[in-house]
Parts: structure tokens; sequence; C-alpha cells
């Protein structure tokens, strides 16, 4: 059984996190993501979430859930499609209330709300950033595949667990 098995329970106490902006192109995937999951109208509790990005506030949304997926746009090279990581709670030597990292803000969950939820990072790799609507044909195949490993477990490649 995969990590992220649990991912695929329909339980209130699982948040799918999608990060992006959609005027962005390719940054939309995240919100891309959540949108295809509505899309399959199968998930009644599971709780779906997008934002342009991470947040302080996001702590106290965490808080409340067992288990998180932050999904969202890559712009590096060092994988074809995507990857899954564990997120581990990270202080900062300095951090914002601004743009946060998934690793600060399960950091302040813990500190200001003693909780620890398990959280994973499901990065889908991008390659235009311009000002315009829609994901680049290449951005649009790594979201699939992301989807297809989600929806099959045993394709998983979990990195960081």
């Amino acid at each position: 059984m995969s990590v992220l098995d649990k991912f695929l329970y329909d339980l209130p106490s699982t948040l799918i996190y999608g990060i992006g902006n959609v005027a962005r192109q390719d940054d939309g995937l995240g919100w891309a993501f959540i949108d295809r999951l509505k899309a399959i109208r199968y998930y009644k509790k599971l709780n779906m979430h997008r934002f342009y990005q991470l947040n302080i506030e996001d702590s106290e949304l965490i808080s409340r859930k067992e288990r998180v997926l932050f999904v969202d746009a890559y712009k590096g090279d060092d994988f074809e499609h995507f990857k899954i990581s564990r997120v581990e709670a990270t202080n900062m030597p300095s951090f914002t209330s601004h743009a946060m990292s998934a690793e600060s803000v399960l950091a302040t969950c813990e500190s200001l709300y003693n909780k620890y939820p398990e959280c994973y990072y499901l990065a889908i790799r991008g390659y235009e950033w311009g000002l315009q609507e829609g994901l680049t044909k290449r951005a649009r195949a790594n979201l699939d595949a992301a989807m297809n490993a989600i929806f099959t477990p045993d394709r998983i490649e979990l990195i960081g667990a």
C-alpha cells in the first residue's frame, strides 16, 4: 500500500491545497489539479482549497486536518513530470507572513496549535509563466501524469518519505 493511499479516502480530515495563479500559464497547475478533482465528483467529503500562495493563516487551516497534500507548479528541470515529497516542519531563519513555504506553514502550525498533520508536496513541472491564461501542452501532460499517479498509487514514486 502506498503512503498516499490515504489521500484516496473521502474524508473530511484530508485537505488538498492547490497553489497557483491561473493568469500565469503553468503557474495554474495547482488550481487545475483541484478543478480536475472537483470534476470527478467522487470526493464528496474531501476538503479542497486553492489560493495564490501559502500564508501564515494556512497554519490554522491545516491544524484542523490529519493529512494535507499541497499541489503546486515547479519551475526546475530536475524531474520530468512531477515529484511527491514529504513536508517536514522547518523554521526558516526569517520568514514573513507573505508567500511562506509548506515547511514554514507546518512549523507554524506545530508551534501555534500543537498540531502536526501529515503533509506532502506534489510539485508538477511547468514550462511557461507569462501573463496568459491556460496551461501549456507539456504542463497539461504533466498534470495528467500526476493525476494518473494519484489514482493509481502503485505508480507513485514517493521521494523523501
